[in-house]
């Protein structure tokens, strides 16, 4: 059973948990607090579920590109080598679908944009994210975008809000967090 699936069950059967305990609640008295409590976990759960559908989404149609050649068929360019940002660390070498990233929308089954790690041992680049970008221009609300609760980050050197989801290496920071320690880009 792989993580996401057993995440996807555990969330699954606390949300049947609660709903059981919840029409259970209606036939008696319940505290007002303890019903706050339980529609709480069962609002966490079910944004549980939502983040694990999605990121189950995103590496089902990224599988592919693990393939670097594969994504340049599908017209990902390289918008830029490996990065580390200033106080933030290594964000990796992105590679930008120019059409999905025009079309305005946010979808876990088209990202925007591919997070690759430099050449390692295979002497391939390693796919490690993907990324959801939004050009300011497309985006009219006073905040920035978000997906799942996660805000987008301001990247003006490229005119975008930018989220990376590290649905392919483990970031400890956190999934929707720009850099990951745990790439390199080479340097020593």
């Amino acid at each position: 059973m792989n993580k996401i699936t057993h995440v996807l069950g555990n969330a699954l059967g606390f949300v049947a948990t609660a709903a059981l305990l919840a029409a259970c609640a209606e036939e008696g008295p319940v505290a007002p607090a303890s019903q706050s409590s339980l529609q709480t976990k069962v609002a966490e759960a079910a944004a549980t579920i939502e983040q694990a559908e999605a990121v189950a989404t995103l590496q089902r149609v990224t599988a592919r590109y693990h393939d670097l050649d594969v994504a340049l068929q599908d017209t990902f360019v390289l918008l830029h080598e490996c990065e580390v940002r200033p106080g933030e660390g290594p964000v990796g070498m992105v590679y930008v679908n120019f059409n999905r990233l025009l079309d305005g929308v946010i979808d876990p089954s088209s990202p925007d944009a591919l997070v690759y790690e430099p050449a390692g041992p295979s002497g391939r680049p390693t796919l490690v994210a993907a990324e959801f970008a939004m050009p300011y221009a497309l985006w009219t609300d006073a905040e920035p975008p978000t997906f799942l609760g996660a805000e987008f980050q301001r990247e003006d050197e490229f005119g975008v809000y930018g989220l990376h989801v590290w649905i392919w290496r483990n970031n400890p920071n956190g999934l929707f967090e720009e850099a990951n320690p745990r790439i390199s880009c080479g340097e020593a």
